[in-house]
């Protein structure tokens, strides 16, 4: 799995934080920080439900190209 965070669109909600603490931060101004692009395995259920719970779509799994 390879997940993508886009500053650029964050809100700050934080639900991702909240899903998946350890792949998920956000910095001082509130904005999504990715800790591990390439999470575990056992870390993917989680990751899904913060890409789900992400407001503003700032979250993504892209597909390997």
């Amino acid at each position: 799995m390879r997940v993508h965070a886009d500053r650029e669109i964050c809100v700050g909600a934080g639900n991702c934080v909240f899903a998946a603490p350890e792949v998920f931060d956000q910095n001082d101004d509130g904005t999504v920080e990715l800790l591990d692009p390439r999470p575990a395995a056992e870390h993917h259920d989680n990751v899904r439900d913060a890409v789900a719970r992400c407001p503003s779509g700032a979250i993504s799994l892209p597909e390997p190209g």
